[in-house]
């Protein structure tokens, strides 16, 4: 198929595409998993750290400690996409700082920096939650509809 789709392309055409092949850079799979795993894993590292300072100077109990902990990490998170630097981690480690909870962080914090020049109200605070706000409409629903769930199997099902 590949053949036949290089046929009906002009010679001009084929010659960019074979210098365009030399030229392109090649991605590293294994070293952007091991990148995205050593970062995403030192955010949880440093998460657990939060979580048990938390547990040992502030009392919290392995129940409670998740809410705080998750609110410190995207507190940080804020701040150093403020600051700058969380874009270079971000640059650096890819997915590896995307998908814990500081990605939700960096993004809502981002898209405010972003429209910060249209001012408070209409910029800031409409363009804040543009991908926040959906995210935490379907958790709020779906953990709604799981707890009603679990009502009704509780009390019908006698679980």
């Amino acid at each position: 198929m590949a053949d036949k789709k290089k046929k009906n392309v002009p010679p001009a055409a084929q010659t960019y595409q074979a210098f365009q092949d030399k030229r392109e850079t090649k991605r590293t799979v294994f070293t952007n998993c091991v990148k995205a795993f050593l970062v995403g894993g030192s955010i949880c590292l440093i998460g657990q750290i939060i979580s048990t300072l938390y547990i040992y100077y502030f009392n919290f109990t392995e129940e409670t400690v998740g809410n705080p902990t998750v609110a410190t990490l995207i507190f940080i998170t804020m701040i150093l996409t403020g600051l700058g630097v969380y874009d270079k981690i971000g640059q650096f480690s890819g997915a590896g700082s995307a998908v814990p909870v500081t990605g939700f962080g960096n993004s809502v914090i981002s898209a405010a920096i972003e429209y910060r020049t249209e001012g408070f109200v209409l910029g800031t605070g409409s363009n804040m939650l543009k991908l926040a706000g959906p995210v935490i409409v379907y958790g709020v629903f779906s953990a709604f509809m799981i707890a009603l769930i679990k009502t009704i199997l509780v009390e019908w099902g006698g679980l």
